[in-house]
Formats: C-alpha cells, sequence, structure tokens
C-alpha cells in the first residue's frame, strides 16, 4: 500500500492534517505541532476559515509561511462564525458568501491561491442543516467556484457532505476530492465513495474515529477494533485510520490533533498492515 497518493494534480502524503482542533489551544503548541507535521512529512493540510474563525489559518500561516512548495493547504467554505451558538457556525451557502469565504482564505492564509477550495454542504446532520434562503441550488454554487478557479483564487474543487447524486451531477465541473462523514463503523456514504472509485477522485473521510455527536459511535471503543489493535500491536485509533486507507487506494486522512505524541501515532497508522484476517473483520463491522 503505497503512502503517497494524488490530490488535485499533486502528490500528498496519505495521512495529512487537520486543523480544525487547534483554536482554543495554546498557541506555542499549536504552531509547534503544525510544523512538527511538516518535518515529519505531512504535505497536506485542511482548514477553514471560520475555525477560530480565522485562528486557524493565523496559526498556519505564522509556522508555516513561506510555504514549502510541495505544501498543498485545502480549505473550506459553506459555514461563517456566528457568536452565540451551540457551535458558533452558522451555515453560509449563498454564491456571494461562498466567494467571500474564500477571500477570507486567502488573507488569513497570505496567498494568492489556494489549491483546493472544498464545498460544504449543509443539507442533512451531523452539523449544520440549510434553511430558507441557505438552500441553495448545487449548480449555482458550482458556478461561483468555477468561476474562482478561472480567476486564479482557487486550483480546483472540493465537494463535503453530499450524496451520490450530487457528486453525480458536479462531475463535469471537475471535482478533485469528496469529504464525507465515514468510518469502519458508519459507511453511509459508501454510494458517494463508490463514486468516487469509479472516477478516480479523492476521498477525504472526516471523522474517521467517530465524533461527538450522540449518532456517531467511537471507533476506539469497539471491542473488535481494540482486539485487533492489541494483536497487532497498534492503538485501536491507527486501526481505524488503517482500514480506511486499506478501503480505497486514494483515500487521504486529515487527523486532527493538538499532541505531538498523537500526530506522530495518527502518521504512522500509513504504515499500518492490516492482515487479511482483520480486515475481514473489520469490514463485517457495519455489515
Amino acid at each position: 500500500m503505497s503512502t503517497y497518493s494524488d490530490l488535485a494534480g499533486r502528490r500528498v502524503a496519505r495521512v495529512g492534517f487537520g486543523a480544525m482542533q487547534l483554536p482554543g489551544r495554546d498557541r506555542d503548541a499549536a504552531i509547534a505541532v503544525l510544523r512538527r507535521a511538516v518535518e515529519s512529512g505531512v504535505n497536506h493540510i485542511d482548514t477553514a476559515h471560520f475555525y477560530g474563525p480565522g485562528e486557524a489559518n493565523a496559526l498556519i500561516r505564522e509556522a508555516l509561511s513561506p510555504y514549502p512548495d510541495d505544501l498543498v493547504l485545502v480549505s473550506k467554505v459553506g459555514a461563517e462564525h456566528a457568536s452565540g451558538g451551540e457551535i458558533d457556525l452558522a451555515v453560509a451557502q449563498r454564491p456571494e458568501q461562498l466567494r467571500a469565504g474564500v477571500e477570507a482564505n486567502l488573507a488569513q492564509l497570505g496567498v494568492d491561491r489556494i489549491p483546493v477550495i472544498n464545498l460544504r454542504r449543509c443539507d442533512a446532520p451531523p452539523g449544520l442543516v440549510a434553511e430558507g434562503d441557505q438552500v441553495v441550488d448545487l449548480d449555482d454554487q458550482l458556478a461561483v467556484l468555477s468561476a474562482l478557479r478561472d480567476e486564479g483564487k482557487i486550483g480546483a474543487i472540493g465537494l463535503s457532505g453530499v450524496f451520490a447524486e450530487q457528486l453525480e451531477r458536479a462531475l463535469p465541473v471537475g471535482i478533485a476530492c469528496v469529504q464525507n462523514y465515514h468510518n469502519v463503523l458508519d459507511r453511509t456514504s459508501e454510494p458517494v465513495l463508490d463514486l468516487c472509485r469509479e472516477h478516480g477522485i479523492a476521498w477525504v473521510p472526516f471523522f474517521p474515529l467517530g465524533s461527538a455527536f450522540p449518532e456517531a459511535p467511537q471507533v476506539t471503543e469497539n471491542p473488535v477494533v481494540k482486539r485487533i489493535a492489541d494483536e497487532s500491536g497498534a492503538t485501536p485509533a491507527q486501526i481505524g485510520l488503517a482500514w480506511e486507507l486499506a478501503h480505497y487506494d486514494n483515500t487521504l486522512l486529515i487527523p486532527g490533533t493538538a499532541n505531538p505524541d498523537h500526530l506522530i501515532e495518527n502518521i504512522a497508522a500509513a504504515d499500518v498492515r492490516l492482515d487479511p484476517r482483520a480486515k475481514s473483520e473489520l469490514d463485517a463491522l457495519a455489515g
């Protein structure tokens, strides 16, 4: 199994880094983790202008600018900061909001062009769900992102939180990657992954180990995952991540952490090999 794959025409390590957990942490520690990630071979960092808000991007800029030539920064639009809510986020799906989100990412990261921008649709849980004038046609959103790509402000378009029919509809625009909720215990998005396989699109599962949402079971607490981890000398987290990597050759992971030990553990998941019996047992968990 290769430890590298393709993202928007760039060669990236299959285990990248997600910056969502960095805001609110000790600043020096967050900067140190980012630098340690890049020093350890990570060249795919996932972020968003609304993480913080702006803090994740500011940390990335302080830690890594001027950016290494091989670093692929991937950001996201479709939401914005909103104080007072349960998660301090609001839906921002309208075309003018998507453009504003791209401009915010450019300014915060200090770049003229972002290699990949993901459109986070908000059609269903987990997370934000669009209502009222925030229920926007996908074609209108793809039109503004295509215009931004033509202007040179973004390099490629990705999708997040989409259904299979939406991905199929977006294919003519050119889709570099898809970020959907997916892990060894919840494969609701498998039809979307099947389309990614068919068209060679990078698959970037979010919450690959579960999340804090009540409906999202924790992969690391599953008894089968824990037993296989014990038998293989890996951690349960590494087993969950290794299963994702083995599930599709163009899977790219973006686990986030502010802990340098967890960072190295996550990166090492790329070297964990599941024997056929373990892979079969894990495959059966969502059967």
